[in-house]
């Protein structure tokens, strides 16, 4: 029994006079031979698209619910058990921000905004000029989807979304910074495709949790944070800015201090970090 889904369908449709015609030729002609063929991957093909559609949705779901899972982790939040989709609610208020000024913008439902979208629409993005690239990213979105994680109202910490170039990939991800924004939480990037046992330590819980405590900018307010070769010597002077580089890992670990660079300075989210610390977002 077919799916009523695929029954109504006017390719369906299409494809059940086509049947017809074929039965029609002789059963020794090689019309009906190709004929058959050619319906074969006609069903297939409709089978195919139907299916996608009725999937969406499904899959739509289930972007969004990994997606909070990413942000409650990188927020401290995510525990074995929890109601995702109640925690999320309950406790992360989500927020546009003009990348530009660091002012919250109104009217636009961020639920419904997607920056990688965005960042690849020529309305909604700005092509970053090559010498500030560093992130190697080429454009990025005029808005920001950030996340507020709040207690009784107030701001506890910032989810930052991030992401430039490694080795092999683009790599996605967020930071999050204290209300301070300063200080840096933890890092978690949901989005990369680099080597396995390399780069791909990045996701490795032991090696971000070595960025907890670690601060962004210098005493003249430039980002300063970014991975090193080797192991953090804490005792020495400028260690709060350092991470344990990622071993064999060189252009992954270089890719990653860039991004941190890129989007924590006046070309990403310093206008707005900014605001944070002076109390004068909104």
């Amino acid at each position: 029994m077919l799916p009523d889904a695929i029954k109504n369908s006017e390719y369906y449709e299409k494809f059940i006079a086509y049947k017809d015609k074929v039965l029609a030729l002789g059963n020794d002609s090689l019309e009906k031979t190709l004929a058959i063929a050619l319906s074969l991957c006609l069903l297939c093909s409709i089978l195919v698209s139907i299916a996608a559609v009725a999937l969406k949705p499904l899959q739509i779901d289930n972007k969004s619910f990994d997606m909070k899972k990413n942000i409650l982790d990188v927020a401290g939040l995510l525990e074995e058990g929890i109601d995702v989709d109640q925690a999320f609610s309950a406790q992360i208020e989500e927020k546009l921000v003009d990348i530009e000024t660091g002012d919250y913008v109104e009217g636009i439902d961020p639920k419904d905004y997607d920056q990688r979208k965005a960042a690849k629409d020529p309305a909604q993005s700005i092509a970053i000029p090559p010498e500030k690239d560093i992130a190697h990213i080429r454009t990025k979105a005029k808005l920001a989807k950030v996340y507020l994680v709040k207690k009784d109202s107030a701001i506890q910490s910032i989810i930052l979304p991030v992401s430039g170039y490694g080795l092999w990939s683009t790599l996605y991800g967020f930071l999050a910074v204290a209300n301070d924004g300063q200080t840096v939480q933890s890092i978690n990037f949901y989005d990369q495709a680099e080597t396995p046992g390399l780069g791909g330590e990045v996701v490795n819980p032991k090696w971000r949790a070595l960025w907890n405590g670690k601060k962004i900018y210098n005493e003249s307010g430039d980002p300063a944070l970014g991975l090193i070769k080797g192991v953090v010597d804490n005792s020495k002077p400028g260690s709060e800015f350092q991470v344990d580089g990622l071993a064999g890992a060189t252009l992954t670990s270089t890719g990653v201090t860039n991004l941190v660079k890129y989007w924590m300075s006046n070309e990403g989210f310093a206008p707005y970090l900014n605001k944070i610390k002076s109390g004068s977002e909104g």
